[in-house]
């Protein structure tokens, strides 16, 4: 059995990493390249680098700390955030990403999956969906989760994978920051459509968590997550031993 990724997040704004509730009320936490270097050393199986008001400020991602943060790790990263164009796929993968996320990017253009694939491999591209519940379905939001896009969340991931996304990460909005667990209802929603790696994001409390959500959704690979890495909840050598002791293959360091 392929071992479930353990994988922090680093939500960056103004060239630091910032933690909010729901998307709303951000909150400063560290530098990026520290925390980066921590989790590396700590045993992270990935790294995920958003600048993550990039489109809402429509401009490119900054790639000088992205370059420092790919310097000091020695995991795979995965960077999104004003991802556009191939350009931005380009500038991106030179500052040493491995993986691109798109989001918003996608939304306003719907071939730049089906491009980036082409170009790079489908194993380059990560589709990023931010998806709240709205009427009883699940809707995509852009721009941060600032705007409702009227996109139907399992139609947009299908479409994903169609043109070559190698990825999902969804984001609840609805459980993001909460800590009271991952979304399950919307995570097997996704992974019944889904052929490709999914990886869960948002609402990560504590250890037990990820129990819930492995145990319960086997299809899931991945569980990233936050604020409970930053602010010292939960040490990712604890989450993994614990993991291993309920049965859950994960890389041990």
């Amino acid at each position: 059995m392929i071992s479930k990724r353990i994988i922090p997040c680093l939500d960056v704004k103004n060239g630091r990493v910032v933690k909010g509730k729901n998307f709303q009320g951000l909150q400063d936490v560290s530098s990026p390249v520290e925390l980066g270097k921590y989790y590396s050393d700590k045993g992270a199986d990935e790294l995920v680098f958003y600048d993550i008001t990039a489109s809402f400020e429509n401009r490119a991602l900054f790639t000088d700390i992205l370059k420092e943060v790919a310097s000091t790790i020695f995991i795979p990263l995965t960077v999104g955030g004003g991802i556009n164009d191939l350009t931005d796929f380009d500038r991106v993968l030179k500052c040493g990403a491995d993986k691109v996320s798109v989001n918003s990017g996608a939304i306003k253009n719907p071939n730049l999956i089906y491009d980036a694939a082409k170009r790079y491999g489908n194993q380059c591209v990560v589709l990023s969906v931010d998806a709240k519940r709205v009427d009883g379905t699940f809707k995509v939001f852009a721009k941060g989760g600032r705007e409702n896009t009227g996109i139907d969340a399992l139609e947009w991931i299908k479409r994903g994978i169609d043109n070559g996304a190698g990825e999902i990460v969804l984001n609840s909005i609805d459980t993001d920051g909460v800590k009271g667990g991952f979304d399950l209802e919307m995570l097997k929603a996704v992974c019944d459509i889904s052929s490709v790696p999914v990886i869960a994001s948002g609402g990560a409390g504590n250890i037990s968590h990820f129990v819930e959500l492995f145990k319960t959704l086997p299809k899931v690979d991945a569980g990233l997550a936050a604020s409970i890495f930053h602010f010292g909840e939960v040490e990712i050598k604890d989450l993994k031993n614990t993991l291993k002791a309920n049965g859950i293959p994960v890389r041990l360091i």
